[in-house]
């Protein structure tokens, strides 16, 4: 499906940038409540069927609907790979860095790392042209992950590089999860429905390792607080909001307000756990800011 043509108006565009300042928020929120879920006790697996338990069960009729045998058009082996790169594969790996490195490094590497890849397939796959500004652009992405790598490898040593490393592969999924979709004309409330559904096919294994005892083990508030943030405002609230976005804006201007999820997940990180950014975060989240930037010019 196509998105629609931007609307027109000064409200339209108002409620497009503030749908984008929403979506940023809700992420940038998700990856605060992992850090604090992981403090708490939780594990990257209760985490991760928090993220897809409460919308897949609240999507599954819409899927229903769309046709379980095809998975509403997009099938299975297309479905599947979507669930990997977009889905519980992609959490999975991600909540499990931040085990090794702190809040700062997750929340700018990897929306980081998916505009660079994001770049990286359009000129090598879709054969985009490269305009300079965006190649500088990425060079300047790569200085500001390279500084806040340097302090992973000085104060964290290798497991925080290996922490760095595996934003940096999180992102990259992201980036071909989202190159996939453009490629095969899907909306992404869409993805999100078939994604949640085929993420309720874990819960057997899930259940079977024991893993909703230890979630049960840590109290109905901690569990109630990742069902907000995790399944419903870091999920389909922000893919709504940032859809909302791209179609009042249009998809490049709304492509520029995902560079506000690394100085929010660093502020809230601030104000919710009291996680002081390292004047070397902060270095590395300015330089890689002046990237995203660059590498929005056309």
């Amino acid at each position: 499906m196509r998105s629609p043509e931007p609307a027109r108006g000064y409200d339209a565009i108002l409620i497009g940038v503030l749908s984008g300042i929403g979506a940023a928020s809700c992420w940038a929120l998700g990856f605060v409540a992992v850090r604090h879920g992981l403090d708490a006790g939780f594990s990257p697996a209760d985490l991760t069927i928090h993220r897809f338990l409460w919308s897949g069960l609240a999507l599954l009729p819409l899927v229903w609907r769309g046709g379980l045998a095809d998975l509403n058009g997009i099938g299975w082996g297309g479905g599947l790979l979507l669930a990997l790169l977009g889905g519980p594969g992609l959490t999975f790996v991600s909540y499990s860095g931040f085990l090794l490195v702190p809040l700062g490094h997750g929340g700018v590497i990897q929306p980081s790392c998916v505009v660079l890849g994001g770049l990286l397939l359009a000129t090598v796959w879709l054969r985009e042209r490269l305009v300079a500004t965006r190649a500088i652009g990425a060079l300047v992405i790569i200085g500001g992950l390279i500084v806040i790598g340097s302090e992973a490898l000085a104060t964290l040593g290798a497991h925080g590089v290996a922490g760095d490393l595996i934003f940096v592969l999180t992102g990259l999924m992201f980036a071909v999860f989202g190159m996939l979709l453009r490629k095969w004309r899907i909306v992404p409330m869409s993805a999100t429905a078939v994604i949640s559904v085929l993420s309720l096919g874990l819960l057997p294994l899930y259940w079977g390792l024991g893993g909703f005892d230890h979630m049960v083990a840590l109290g109905w508030r901690e569990n109630a607080l990742q069902a907000l943030v995790q399944g419903v405002l870091a999920g389909p609230a922000a893919v709504y909001l940032f859809a909302r976005s791209v179609a009042l804006l249009g998809a490049g201007r709304a492509s520029v307000l995902p560079a506000l999820v690394p100085p929010f997940t660093l502020l809230t990180g601030w104000l919710v756990l009291g996680e002081v950014p390292t004047p070397l975060q902060l270095t590395g989240l300015v330089v890689v800011l002046v990237g995203f930037l660059l590498a929005q010019k056309s």
